[in-house]
């Protein structure tokens, strides 16, 4: 009995490991209704970035809800900011949903961390602004609407040189992100192959409040410029600290500090910071047929909200996946996944989007800068 026992436990889980490691079988391609799965931070540390790339992606579905003559069914699951929360959230639109494709996310841990899951699985999935070049390195499957950071750490730096007129630049860091890391890296490597000089190089941890110590010693390197690539809220507070102690220096960021609530929390201390992101703003000057009916589109739907670059990168996502179905003719993830991979000069809000070989989008980058408490499209600069 004992041996009979042993005997089922090693079928059950030899039976249990099949099911684990198995291939996620996929959605059927002659299903009536096509699913796009959307995984994003709702929650937690990101939950603002990813709030404001889900009304993008909810106003680009209200517009388009069918393809191919099928309606199109979207599943939203919260990553909650955490990189196994996006892993698992990953899982369960595939195995769980059997999506069709997948739109995410606003981070680039979050990412990498979902996008392992859908390239083991087949499925295409399109990052909204998600920046490090790590994203879509070596795989098949994923792709993203946004520049990588390599350009925008370029950008942010020709605009340093030619704009700001800086010669030497201070860089804080934030340590444990890839994000922050490989940014500063990024601006570092053109800064100085450009003839300027890096004074000082300071780092610090996810959630710290207190830069005073690090701000102090930049402060007394005298640069020009101090390039802080860290999401809002701690850029916020960076900044606001700096103008304490009495700093003189223009500050730089990067599209993590893309966000209103910026000027809520640095108040007068974020007067004149400028920042790279996507090239789409409600005052842009030039806007071009797309970002003109994306605009109208979204004060028809969101009343009480103005749109922004990271609303704008995920409805692109979504649209550019819809997009490649209807190219592909079909919504089976291998033809969707084709498709995406010839995406040429795809006319999306955040400007004209053409996949390169490394699954990275090839457009400008905005400058935005905040001017008497309010963020303004600046320019746009492609770096060289």
């Amino acid at each position: 009995m004992k041996k009979a026992l042993i005997a089922l436990a090693v079928v059950i889980i030899i039976f249990a490991g099949w099911f684990v490691m198995k291939p996620a079988s996929g959605p059927s391609a002659n299903a009536d209704t096509i699913k796009i799965g959307v995984y994003l931070p709702i929650t937690g540390g990101n939950a603002v970035g990813g709030g404001l790339e889900l009304d993008g992606v909810k106003l680009a579905y209200e517009e388009q809800k069918e393809v191919l003559g099928k309606k199109i069914e979207l599943v939203v699951v919260d990553n909650k900011s955490d990189k196994v929360e996006a892993a698992n959230a990953v899982k369960r639109l595939i195995s769980k949903e059997k999506v069709n494709a997948i739109v995410g996310t606003y981070g680039s841990s979050l990412a990498m961390a979902g996008g392992d899951v859908a390239e083991k699985n087949g499925i295409p999935m399109v990052g909204t602004s998600c920046t490090n070049p790590m994203v879509t390195q070596g795989k098949k499957y994923s792709f993203r609407v946004a520049f990588i950071d390599p350009f925008q750490g370029a950008g942010a730096s020709q605009y340093a040189l030619d704009e700001l007129k800086a010669k030497t630049a201070a860089c804080l860091i934030e340590v444990t992100t890839d994000y922050s890391v490989g940014l500063a890296s990024f601006f570092e490597d053109h800064f100085t192959k450009n003839g300027g000089k890096i004074v000082a190089k300071l780092n610090y941890q996810s959630g710290d409040q207190d830069f005073t110590a690090q701000l102090t010693e930049i402060i007394s390197k005298n640069p020009d410029v101090l390039y802080i690539p860290a999401n809002f809220a701690e850029a916020a507070i960076i900044m606001r600290q700096a103008r304490e102690l009495g700093a003189k220096f223009e500050i730089l960021g990067g599209d993590a500090t893309d966000n209103p609530e910026i000027v809520k929390i640095a108040g007068k201390a974020c007067e004149g910071y400028s920042f790279t992101t996507f090239a789409y703003a409600p005052e842009m000057p030039e806007m071009n047929e797309t970002q003109k009916a994306f605009t109208e589109s979204w004060k028809k739907l969101y009343k009480d909200k103005l749109p922004n670059a990271l609303a704008a990168c995920g409805y692109d996502a979504y649209s550019i996946i819809i997009d490649a179905i209807k190219r592909a003719g079909s919504a089976e993830p291998e033809k969707i996944q084709e498709a995406l991979a010839k995406t040429v000069d795809f006319p999306g809000v955040t400007g004209k989007t053409t996949i390169n070989a490394t699954h990275d989008a090839e457009k400008s980058i905005g400058i935005m800068r905040i001017v008497n408490g309010e963020r303004k499209f600046y320019k746009v600069v492609d770096p060289k």
